[in-house]
Parts: structure tokens; sequence; C-alpha cells
């Protein structure tokens, strides 16, 4: 790829994804194992919401152990819990903020300050932010839970950064400067994106929204649906091996691989090299130093028997991460009769339990009250007043202005887009 000669000439971007992050994690860890300079030589490193996680862990150097770990270890915490996202212990921002602040580095704000960029999204007109310096660690942190923070599934006041309320970044830009040619894109949905999934869907048509193009299928809405509702331990494992084999083959296509790997894979002959290159007899495609091999096969996780043998590490990580308690009281709760039990038990232990949650949250929202308060109090005076004014406009109807010495706009005159502005640290989208 021509934008990859020199060194620094290009971006990573990774979309929102939820509890399908391990996709994000998959393919870091095939870049960092067969291509670490695509993640040691880029420029700047984006993220929304949850791929703002993955992106900060690159920064950072986090291992691939260290990643699967935490995300997975979220994942059977709402396992447990008997009504999943319904239950009042479920806690997402919460949870996130604190394991951010056990296990960040003490100078994650200086790794992070201009090589990585967080999209945000403004609660009070839904403009798009690019958040790319950080002036001490919880500052980095709290633009990571804005930027993870999903209105209403997350709570009802939004997080603040900077005197600034801010929500999920993937509301307004999921995959920041997908646009540009030399920004390698990362997303576990089916679309146009350099690393994502191939869809065996028919369905051609797509839908471009949140500066991001997915194509619509019966496999997106239903990874759509995985994103905020948790699915099993070992599907997200698979989605995880699944963004590796993806990255792989993104790298294949583009020659940035010395031997066909995914061919062994599928039990297939590669093509026979024409040139003394592997790739040499596939259709490629040569303008300005990219090349693409369009032959290199699509595998998914189902078509690969022993993993371990194309990662040991991934597989490793994600074998640990997945281990269960092997007690025998946990067993029990997770058998059937246990399962059973504990639906029976519901109407007794949930009212003490919400109560117990509740008072936790309540203790823990104390130091934020009165900001919280005053941003409220300033959010129902604004709702008030614009509420009057429509009604005091539709009361007395319109007013017609003096004609004399007055231009009015044409009708037919465009509107001026609004551009990209650069607002000191903070980016504007």
């Amino acid at each position: 790829m021509g934008f990859l000669e020199e060194e620094g000439s290009w971006n990573l971007s990774f979309s929102g994804a939820g509890y399908l992050c391990a996709y994000h994690v998959g393919a870091t860890e095939c870049l960092r194992q067969r291509a670490p300079r695509l993640l040691q030589g880029a420029r700047r490193i984006y993220g929304s919401s949850s791929g703002a996680l993955n992106a900060v862990s690159i920064v950072c150097g986090e291992s691939v152990d260290f990643c699967c770990s935490h995300l997975l270890g979220m994942v059977r915490q709402v396992e447990r819990l008997s009504l999943s996202i319904l239950h009042p212990a479920y806690a997402p921002i919460e949870h996130i903020k604190r394991q951010l602040q056990d296990t960040l580095p003490p100078d994650a704000h200086v790794l992070a300050s201009q090589r990585l960029g967080i999209s945000l999204t403004r609660w009070s007109d839904g403009r798009n932010f690019l958040v790319t310096d950080f002036a001490t660690r919880d500052e980095l942190i709290q633009a990571l839970v804005c930027t993870l923070y999903v209105p209403f599934y997350c709570g009802l006041i939004p997080p603040e950064f900077r005197g600034e309320r801010y929500i999920d970044g993937a509301l307004s830009n999921s995959l920041p400067f997908a646009d540009c040619p030399s920004t390698i894109t990362v997303s576990p949905f089916h679309g146009t994106v350099d690393i994502c999934p191939q869809s065996t869907s028919p369905s051609l048509h797509e839908l471009n929204a949140f500066n991001f193009s997915f194509q619509i299928s019966t496999e997106n809405f239903f990874l759509g649906f995985l994103c905020l509702i948790p699915p099993g331990v070992e599907v997200v494992a698979d989605s995880c091996r699944q963004g590796y084999l993806d990255a792989l083959r993104f790298l294949e296509r583009r020659g940035l691989t010395k031997e066909p790997v995914l061919w062994t894979l599928v039990s297939k002959e590669p093509p026979a090299p024409a040139d003394g290159n592997w790739d040499g007899g596939c259709d490629q495609c040569r303008k300005g130093g990219l090349s693409l091999n369009w032959k290199v096969p699509h595998v998914q996780v189902k078509d690969v028997p022993n993993f371990e043998q194309l990662s040991p590490e991934l597989e490793a990580a994600l074998k640990k991460a997945c281990t269960r308690d092997p007690s025998r009281w946990a067993c029990f709760w997770r058998s059937g009769p246990g399962q059973v039990l504990t639906y029976l038990l519901l109407p007794c232990t949930l009212p003490f339990e919400y109560i117990y949650f509740r008072s936790r949250r309540l203790v823990a929202w104390l130091p934020d009250v009165p900001a919280d308060l005053w941003w409220m109090q300033g959010l129902l005076r604004s709702m008030a007043l614009e509420v009057f004014s429509r009604t005091k406009a539709q009361l007395l109807g319109p007013v017609s202005p003096p004609a004399t010495g007055v231009l009015e706009a044409s009708p037919l005159q465009p509107q001026i887009a609004p551009h990209r502005e650069e607002l000191g640290p903070i980016h504007q989208a």
C-alpha cells in the first residue's frame, strides 16, 4: 500500500462495538504478531465507544492476555446476574471506570497525548469532537467514560468532560476518519471496512449512518443486538478469533505477509506463483503502490479445527479468560437445577438486591450531586424557555418585518456546510 511506505503516514481507526470489542482485540493481536510495523508506526490511533478502549490498550502497550481477561471477565459477571442487563447490579460504566483506575499506568495520559484520538458526542447539540490531548490520567479516564456512555442504557445523567456533557462517540462518528485513504479501519460489522467480516448475505444494500457504512443484513442486526446484550463467553471468544482471521486476510490481500496462511487453513493449494512471489499468479490491482490480491479465501472460525496452531498466545489468553469458577457451589448455580432455584427465589431476593445496589450507587453519586443538579436545572430551564417561545410564536402568529431597507435571503440560496474546526486539544468533526 502506497501510504505505508513512509513511517507515520497512516492511522488506525476502531469502530464502536460494545461487547464485541473482542473482535478488535483479535485483529490487533494479528497485526502485532504478523505486521508490528502497522501498530508501531501509526501516526494516530482513533476509537469510538468500546473501540477507544482497544485503542488505549495499544497505546499503553497492554498484552492480549490483559485485554481478554478484563473483557471476558465482564461478560462472565453479566452471565452470573439472574436478569442479565436488567439486574440492579448491572453497572457497566462504574465497572469499567474502576478497572481503568486500577490498571492504567501512571503515565497513560502522556502515552496517549497526540497519539490517541477519542470520539465524543456533545450532549447539547450532538456534534462530534475528537480529543487528542490529555492533561492528566484522570482526564483520560473521564474521556473514555464519556465515549462509552450510551444514554438511558448506562444512566440518565451524561458524564462531564472539561465542563461539557458528552455521550457515546459512536452516535456521531462511529469510525473516525473512515473516509481517509491512509486510515486502516476495523469493525466487527459486515461492510466496506478494511478489516471486517465478509458477509454471506446476497444483500447489496448499505446504510450510511454515524460516519459509518455497513451492510443491511440480518447478520448485522444480530451483531448490533449482541453489542448491548452480551452473549456467552464462547461467542465473544469466537468474535475475537474471527477478528484475527479477518486481519490476517487483510494483510494477505495487500501482500504484507510472507506466506499464504489462509490457504493452508482451508486445505487448498494456493495459486501457482509466477514470479517467485506466492501471490504472483493471483488477480492483482496495482495503482500507486496499491497491491490487492482478490483470491485470498475468507476463513471463518468454524473452518479452523485448531486455532492454537495459528496463534498460541491468543488461544491461551482466550482459554484462560473463558475458564469459570470450578468450585462445586459455582457449578451447582450454573446447572439447570441451580438456575431454576435462582428464578424461584427471585421474588424474595430481588427487592433486597435492588435496595442494596441502588444504595451503593447513590452513595457513589453523592460527590457529583451538586454539579449534576445544577446541570439538570439548566436543562429544565432551557426546555421551559423553548416551550414558552414556541407557544408564544404560535399564539401571536408571525410578525411581518418592515420592507424598507431589508434584504431578504432567497429561499433557493444554498446552505453552507459546516467544516471541521480545531478547538485546541479537542477537534470538532
